[in-house]
């Protein structure tokens, strides 16, 4: 039996293993005829002085905003037809599980199975680790290198309900 997701979360914040968990929400938003919703969080805490906040923030805020239209058309380019974008700021970990998801009804959050920061990855785990843990929808954590129309020796993934 398949199941059918009508509200499909994506967490990019520009590194490969988010590249190929965006390829895959892509398939699946076109396979599923879902709306696509491409979240990024700037991740606040690394932000250690008030001088440097408003400068650090507005610089993070851009490669958001660039980022966010990068795939967002190529989503559309892809063949989805409802893309929505999302930033935040905050914890990726918490904003992505408790507040991205719920207010977008998301039924399926889409990550790669290891992102940008590998420090807080040893230090405190992982986002997806995180996400699969506390997200109250299915979770498809991609691993590989999958790519668009491109497929590489390794694309697994796993999908957990809670």
């Amino acid at each position: 039996m398949s199941v059918k997701h009508t509200n499909i979360l994506v967490a990019v914040d520009g590194s490969e293993s988010a590249e190929v968990a965006f390829s895959r929400a892509v398939e699946l938003s076109i396979q599923d005829q879902a709306s696509l919703i491409i979240a990024h969080v700037i991740d606040t805490r690394n932000f250690s002085t008030f001088e440097l906040y408003d400068i650090a923030t507005e610089r993070a805020e851009d490669f958001g905003k660039r980022l966010l239209k990068e795939y967002e058309e190529k989503a559309m380019i892809a063949g989805v037809t409802n893309v929505k974008t999302v930033i935040e700021y905050g914890s990726p970990k918490v904003k992505i599980a408790k507040t991205i998801a719920p207010q977008n009804n998301i039924d399926l959050i889409v990550c790669g199975a290891t992102g940008m920061n590998r420090v807080e990855r040893l230090l405190m785990g992982s986002v997806s680790e995180h996400i699969t843990r506390n997200a109250t929808c299915d979770v498809m954590v991609v691993r590989g290198i999958k790519v668009l129309g491109k497929e590489g020796p390794q694309n697994e993934h796993s999908r957990q309900n809670t």
